[in-house]
């Protein structure tokens, strides 16, 4: 049996989804996308998140800025930024991209050099002595402004095997000028597992730090990852469920669970992995990508068992047939027949909202609750405001603010400088009625132009909601335009920000759901007081009501 390795005195997990994985074909993130994806990953503990490569981007550039005016707050992990060794033939001092690396104002940086030998001459179209002085400079004009340097060894695995020597002396150069750490890159993805060893090895023969960074076009991106660990590396590179170029990148979550679960180094505190699901399938809301059910320890088919066979010996004990106890990543067991699961979960995320699930009958109704809506295909995952509006109707805590008479939108294609849609809703507010137009870009700007409008003749905070993201997705693959669609709308009150969901086979009304649910919650929050938790006798929390916002 292989001896578990010891866990090393120090060790980086370091996330570069908002990099590299943002490079994966068809995926587009914006910098409020980028900022709610670092918060998640530091909610997860990891110790590094790579925003993207300022001054070469600006989408990045624009990312880093709002990040240091204070927009993002991170408790465990430290913001990096990326770039490149300066330009052939000049000084790392006179390159505006590498001075965009200073004025990011990270602790970290990170620079990807050459060390395959053929990329210098092909790439590069430079001699390979030039390419070392580039990172020579590089570093050291980035150590002498106080930054911590992680140079990235482009293609090190492919350019090791052609000329040992010359990919060995690119880390070499690279410590002596000062990195704390060279990561190892497997950028083309064709190594296989029994190839990591003897090469980071070689590599640890320098005596520097060494990091992985490994690519998916073998399927054996986090086998390759672990080796290299067992090999000796103490610095690991990956993206939140596998996102990245081509076949993707190591999926980070699914490294960092074999590593503290299976070789038991803690590498995050347990609570946060606990939240690991969670965190995984609210990222995908924010990448608008789907989720991989099959996906190791956070897929909703993780833990997902057929009746029969496997159905009988759970009955027996359930980790006959599981290699974990689902819950320390915060997934559970599904009984497939029954569809038994999430009660677990939501009396966690219940009383993350601060509300008393502990009732099991309770939290058994509002688990049933939410997979019926969950078969209609409504997702919490990501939509916690509308998961609080569930539970506060299940418990009847649910005031109505509003109660919607009527709503129509007529769209076209001409296109006036209001807009080429418009919307009239009708609601009635604290008894009275009230009828309001409004003109948008879209069906669903002319419904938020109307209802905001409505709303605020009876609450006048509703004039500070906004909405700040929308997001549609088809739940039918291969349907057409009848397919059901599911949308996610983000809105804020300048203090919280908050996502709501709506479903339907009509995209205007499952975007009016969540529109709406949008004001309901903003208005719920923005009329609690701050008085006594009271808990009832159903197992809820009932929120004292503050004053009137009219």
């Amino acid at each position: 049996m292989t001896q578990i390795p010891a866990a090393p005195d120090s060790f980086h997990v370091y996330d570069t989804t908002l990099r590299d994985g943002a490079q994966q074909e068809g995926l587009q993130l914006s910098v409020t996308d980028k900022l709610k994806i670092a918060r998640y990953l530091d909610e997860l503990g990891v110790g590094f998140i790579e925003g993207g490569w300022p001054g070469a981007n600006p989408n990045d550039t624009a990312f880093f800025a709002a990040a240091a005016s204070g927009q993002l707050s991170l408790r465990n992990a430290k913001l990096v930024a990326f770039g490149a060794t300066r330009k052939v033939g000049a000084r790392a001092a006179d390159d505006p991209q590498v001075q965009a690396l200073v004025d990011a104002s990270t602790e970290v940086v990170c620079i990807v050099a050459k060390s395959h030998d053929e990329h210098v001459y092909r790439a590069l179209h430079t001699s390979l002595e030039e390419n070392l002085a580039m990172v020579q400079d590089t570093v050291s004009h980035l150590v002498g402004h106080g930054r911590r340097v992680f140079v990235d060894c482009e293609h090190f695995f492919d350019g090791y095997r052609a000329n040992p020597d010359y990919a060995l002396e690119v880390v070499r150069t690279a410590a002596e000028a000062g990195a704390e750490v060279v990561v190892l890159c497997d950028t083309n993805g064709g190594m296989l597992p029994s190839w990591m060893g003897d090469i980071v090895s070689a590599a640890a023969q320098v005596g520097v730090d060494l990091g992985i960074h490994c690519h998916n076009d073998t399927g054996c991106a986090v086998a390759n990852t672990l080796a290299a660990v067992e090999a000796g590396v103490v610095h690991v590179q990956g993206t939140m469920n596998g996102h990245g170029e081509r076949t993707g990148n190591a999926n980070l979550v699914t490294v960092v669970a074999n590593l503290q679960l299976k070789y038991g180094w803690p590498l995050v505190p347990a609570s946060a992995l606990a939240e690991a699901t969670r965190i995984s399938h609210a990222i995908a809301g924010v990448t608008n990508v789907p989720m991989n059910n099959r996906q190791p320890y956070v897929g909703a088919s993780a833990f997902a068992h057929k009746a029969g066979l496997h159905a009988s010996a759970i009955k027996v004990d359930a980790n006959l047939y599981q290699h974990i106890d689902p819950t320390l990543v915060g997934n559970d067991m599904r009984m497939l027949v029954s569809d038994m699961a999430g009660r677990a979960n939501i009396q966690l995320k219940g009383s993350e909202l601060g509300y008393d699930l502990s009732n099991r009958e309770l939290a058994a109704r509002i688990t049933d609750t939410v997979k019926a809506r969950e078969m209609d295909g409504y997702s919490y995952e990501s939509a916690d405001a509308s998961f609080e509006l569930l539970l506060r109707e299940e418990l009847g805590l649910l005031q109505d603010f509003f109660d919607v008479l009527s709503w129509r939108v007529i769209t076209g294609h001409e296109v006036k400088p209001e807009g080429d849609s418009e919307a009239v809703v009708k609601v009635r507010a604290k008894g009275v009625t009230y009828s309001l137009a409004g003109d948008g870009h879209g069906p669903l700007n002319a419904l938020d132009v109307a209802l905001r409008a409505a709303l605020t003749q009876a609450y006048p905070l509703v004039d500070y909601f906004e909405l700040t993201d929308f997001k549609v997705r088809i739940l039918d693959q291969g349907h057409g335009t009848d397919a059901i669609v599911r949308t996610l709308i983000d809105m804020t009150d300048g203090e919280r920000t908050w996502t709501t969901v709506g479903v339907g086979t009509n995209v205007v009304e499952a975007s009016w759901e969540a529109l709406h649910d949008g004001y309901l919650w903003g208005l719920t929050h923005s009329q609690v007081g701050s008085g006594p938790q009271v808990v009832l006798a159903t197992g809820a929390v009932a929120e004292p009501v503050g004053l009137s916002l009219g």
